[in-house]
């Protein structure tokens, strides 16, 4: 135990609805506990996004004690907390496995050892030891204002280090994304993975093809929608976890192209850290577009070879790729409508002729697709030119737009400056307007 006149947790630190949440537990006869990364956070000097409770009562009686909660979860079953937005999650203290636990009803395991249920209650320090990384395993009583650390937590949080508690290849075993979240807090902390957390990664990675393609997407959009996607994609480069999430996207990076697209995924990165970083809004289509933009060139590329026409060879790219990608991340509708949209774009942009450029500039899709196109320029991808000449078309009045237009000369502005696959549209003829559609907005 560490004493309130030890840490720097103060209860002016922690949201208004966390506090309410362990007094009313508190005040109901039950232990109640901050617990996790809104701890490590405060001690890192972070503000927390969300505060976590744990408690020794069970979901049913944490429901009865609050009007507005609800019980969620199959896997981990955990009860939601409502005041007013903020939502508070409060789990109930979780057990090892013993050998007299055999009541499927709580605790399910597959024979690779991954663990599909798991609704063991315990205690405190069996909840610790159950815990992932050190790192998230501090708690803070509301009873002492004390803080409780039983895997030297703030030790690590002190010296930058990230430990996984246990034997390290049983827990990624028991649970394959940990190794995702070993990525996720490493890239996010700045923390250093110890020896014997990061070293079985590599050779266990496959682990994650047994994860629910769903599960993963959710992930991914931690990793990558958290304001350190940079730091993330090259933790998974780094720890062998990337041809487990994009596996197509992964055998382009390792192709002779591999360099520009590694640029081009660079850049995405940096763009979404930095619109993070100024509050502004961020979609997951468009970093999925980015990521998969080389497998669907790369099929581009094999359907014009077989005499398929630009659209529709585009199409059938977009829908192979997308095949491809859901056997191992879902990428819902909603996002891979707009991914389609972004991508289809990138064809249309270098038709400007007559009425097409002020016809673009009004598609909902338009200021997504541009940011792409000013992407794949700086990754070199395509030459430069034609994301300055709408970067210039969206800041000059009517007229200047009209003379921009008519300067483009009888191609009509219909040259190689941008499309998809490894050539850009250099090599096809204007002898039909694209397919319509739409896309998102990055920016």
């Amino acid at each position: 135990m560490i004493p309130r006149d030890q840490h720097t947790i103060s209860r002016k630190d922690i949201s208004r609805a966390a506090l309410n949440v362990l007094y009313g537990l508190h005040k109901g006869g039950f232990e109640a506990y901050l617990v996790g990364g809104c701890l490590r956070d405060l001690l890192c000097g972070r503000q927390p996004k969300d505060f976590d409770v744990v408690t020794d009562a069970t979901p049913d009686e944490v429901h009865r004690l609050f009007k507005r909660s609800r019980i969620i979860g199959r896997r981990f079953q955990i009860v939601h907390v409502r005041f007013g937005r903020e939502i508070i999650e409060v789990s109930t203290f979780r057990a090892f496995q013993r050998d007299d636990m055999n009541d499927d009803q709580h605790l399910a395991h597959e024979e690779t050892g991954l663990v599909l249920r798991d609704n063991a209650w315990g205690s405190i320090e069996e909840d610790a030891l159950r815990r992932d990384f050190t790192v998230n395993a501090l708690y803070y009583n509301i009873a002492d204002f004390a803080l409780y650390d039983f895997v030297q937590s703030r030790r690590d949080i002190e010296r930058g280090v990230l430990r996984l508690i246990g034997d390290p290849e049983q827990r990624y075993r028991e649970d394959p994304v940990r190794m995702l979240r070993a990525a996720r807090f490493a890239a996010k902390l700045g923390f250093e993975p110890d020896r014997a957390t990061a070293e079985p990664i590599p050779r266990l990675a496959e682990l994650l093809l047994q994860v629910p393609p769903a599960r993963l997407f959710d992930e991914v959009l931690k990793l990558f929608l958290s304001g350190h996607a940079r730091a993330s994609y090259q933790e998974l480069r780094e720890l062998g976890l990337f041809p487990f999430l994009f596996p197509e996207t992964d055998l382009c990076l390792q192709g002779d192209q591999g360099e520009t697209w590694e640029a081009m995924i660079l850049a995405a990165m940096d763009n979404t850290d930095a619109r993070l970083a100024e509050d502004k809004p961020v979609t997951p289509a468009f970093i999925l577009a980015v990521l998969l933009w080389p497998v669907v060139t790369a099929r581009l590329d094999k359907y014009r070879a077989d005499g398929v026409p630009p659209a529709p060879a585009l199409h059938k790219a977009a829908s192979w790729a997308l095949d491809q990608q859901i056997q191992h991340t879902a990428v819902p509708r909603r996002f891979s409508t707009v991914m389609r949209e972004m991508w289809d774009l990138q064809q249309r942009l270098p038709r400007r002729g007559g009425k097409r450029a002020d016809t673009l500039l009004q598609h909902p899709r338009f200021r997504a697709a541009y940011d792409f196109l000013l992407l794949r320029e700086q990754a070199g991808e395509i030459r430069a030119g034609l994301g300055a000449w709408w970067t210039r078309y969206q800041q000059v009045d009517e007229q200047e737009r009209y003379a921009m237009t008519q300067a483009l000369g009888p191609n009509q502005g219909a040259g190689g400056d941008g499309g998809g696959g490894n050539n850009g549209g250099g090599r096809r003829r204007r002898r039909r307007r694209g397919g319509r559609s739409s896309s998102s907005n990055q920016g």
